[in-house]
Formats: C-alpha cells, sequence, structure tokens
C-alpha cells in the first residue's frame, strides 16, 4: 500500500466486489478486502491467481488502468480447487482448522477432521501446516464462483476475524469455529498424534502418496 495514500470506502468496496473472496493471500495482503485497499492506494491489479484475467480486466475497467498479465511470482490462473482430507491418516491436531480463513473444516483435537466442500474457497493455506500430508487440493465439483458465494466466503472470512479479534481482547487462546488445541498444547498433541498414525499405518500397510496441486 503507497504510504500516505487515500482512498474512499466506497472505491474499496467496488473493488472487494470484484476479487474472488478466497482469502488465499497469494496477492501478497491479507486476504482480499487488504489487497481491495492497497489497489485503491495505487497497488498492482495483476497479483491475484484466483481472479485471473478476467478478474484484471474487471478492475482495469473499474479503475481506468491498463490490463497487465498476471504477475507469475503471485501463482498461476486455474480452475476453482477444493480441499480434501485423507480421513484415513488425519491425526487431528487442529491445525488445519485454525488456517482455515473461512472455517471451511470441522474437527476437534484428536479426531479426524473433514473439509465442507461448498464453503472451501481452494485458497490451500491448510496445506503448510498439516504435519502427515494428508490434505490434498482437487478440481472443484462446482466451479461457478458467482457473486453470491463470494459474498457468503466474505462473510465467513469477517466472521472468523471478529471471533479472533473478541479472543485477542479476552486475553484467551484464538479458537476455531470448532474445538481446537490450546496454543500450548499444539506440539504434544502433533507429537501424540503422530505416534498414533505411525501404529495406525503399521497394522495397514504403505500409504498411496498425496496428490500435489
Amino acid at each position: 500500500m503507497t504510504s500516505g495514500a487515500s482512498h474512499s470506502p466506497a472505491l474499496v468496496d467496488a473493488i472487494d466486489a470484484l476479487l474472488p473472496q478466497t482469502q488465499c493471500t497469494k496477492c501478497g495482503h491479507g486476504g482480499c478486502r487488504p489487497y481491495a485497499e492497497a489497489i485503491a492506494s495505487g497497488a498492482p491489479i495483476n497479483r491475484c491467481p484466483p481472479g485471473g484475467e478476467p478478474g484484471i480486466r474487471a478492475l482495469a475497467s473499474l479503475l481506468n488502468r491498463s490490463i497487465p498479465s498476471l504477475d507469475p511470482e503471485c501463482g498461476i490462473e486455474q480452475p476453482l480447487r477444493v480441499a480434501v482430507i485423507d480421513e484415513a491418516h488425519c491425526i487431528g491436531c487442529t491445525l488445519c482448522i485454525q488456517a482455515c480463513p473461512v472455517d471451511a473444516i470441522v474437527g476437534a483435537p484428536k479426531k479426524m477432521h473433514t473439509v465442507l466442500a461448498s464453503r472451501c474457497t481452494g485458497c490451500d493455506l491448510c496445506i503448510p501446516p498439516c504435519p502427515v500430508d494428508c490434505i490434498a487440493m482437487i478440481p472443484a465439483a462446482d466451479s461457478d464462483w458467482n457473486a453470491e458465494r463470494r459474498a457468503a466466503a466474505r462473510a465467513r472470512f469477517e466472521s472468523r476475524n471478529a471471533r479472533l479479534a473478541r479472543d485477542r481482547k479476552a486475553g484467551v487462546q484464538p479458537t476455531a469455529a470448532t474445538p481446537a488445541a490450546p496454543i500450548d498444547d499444539k506440539e504434544a498433541v502433533v507429537r501424540a498424534a503422530l505416534e498414533r498414525a505411525r501404529a495406525r499405518r503399521a497394522k495397514s500397510g504403505p500409504t498411496k502418496a498425496r496428490q500435489h496441486p
């Protein structure tokens, strides 16, 4: 964001409405709204892989700017994908739940987790924290990421952020939409869960390799 730049809330709203609301942070900002604020202050409009070329064209038209190519440093344009958890090998560490920006993953400590495909935005932020590599990104059954679904994703993102802000203000550990492991116990939970996973895999034999994006 340009230092000292100003922008109207109406302009930010208009820009935000054109962004996909995946909240993937590939643009280098903390979500679609922060990127919209940056664009309103002069940031490049070509840093959103989920929005791709159509998104860049829409932003260029709104802001009367030229149409650049998607910045390859941010990723590539591709159809909507959703996360899927190999539930047989999930160790219940809750790290993916805590990483999901739209509360699309449900589960509890030491219990298997699952992704609600209808809520998943395909951000893939759940993949890096998974200690057993049991999450894959697959093509969405319905890739029509329309305005209604974008608005619903935005609302879930804002609701989650509001909940986390309340937790911080109250001085308690951040919570997920479903129970999550306390931060102080996270490493112990992961270690114990890994031991359970190793024992389970030793009984079941070799596992299938995860599908990579």
